[in-house]
């Protein structure tokens, strides 16, 4: 598995092997041990798949707080997004910037997010399919979001003329300056 450090606390860019001949292919997509050896060491205990049928289509920006914060591993089986996580771990060097890839049932990469980070994405095709594990379990009471278009954040979303799709919830969340602390980084 190839590893890519994005140079945004630990989120990483993950690319398995995907081995092919006049079948198909073979990829195996998530193995603990190799996990770890990257520095991945949470237990998934949820799967979760979304599918969203509209070109522009943003889910997010969410997180979890504790005690049921949650890291994501993302990756694309159908279609493409563009993928961010935002670094609102207070007390970070890092706190309030991004990084973004794009993933794609092409390019087979993933994206690690872990917990004290935002996470959103947008759709880049139509009946785009995405799969994410996740380390803690869905808690709507610990569910968080910050406005997917905050313009202290200033994200470059990659969304069609006629603007995005959203989810009535994503329509009314606040600005990050608007937040209490969530996650806190000693030291």
């Amino acid at each position: 598995m190839k590893v890519e450090r994005l140079g945004l606390g630990d989120v990483m860019l993950l690319t398995p092997p995907r081995y092919g001949d006049n079948r198909g292919f073979f990829s195996e997509t998530w193995n603990a041990a190799r996990a770890a050896e990257a520095g991945i060491t949470g237990t998934f205990i949820q799967d979760n798949h979304s599918m969203s049928a509209t070109v522009g289509t943003i889910r997010g920006l969410h997180l979890q707080i504790a005690p049921s914060e949650q890291g994501k591993l993302v990756r694309v089986v159908r279609g493409a997004i563009w993928d961010v996580a935002v670094d609102i771990r207070h007390g970070s060097p890092t706190y309030g910037r991004h990084v973004a890839a794009e993933l794609s049932a092409e390019n087979w990469q993933q994206l690690w997010i872990p917990p004290g980070f935002l996470h959103g994405f947008c759709t880049l095709l139509p009946d785009t399919e995405v799969i994410y594990k996740v380390t803690g379990p869905y808690d709507r009471a610990a569910e968080r979001g910050v406005i997917w278009n905050d313009p202290d954040l200033a994200l470059p979303w990659p969304v069609p003329s006629s603007g995005p799709v959203l989810s009535e919830k994503d329509t009314v969340l606040p600005r990050l300056a608007e937040c209490p602390v969530w996650f806190r980084v000693e030291g």
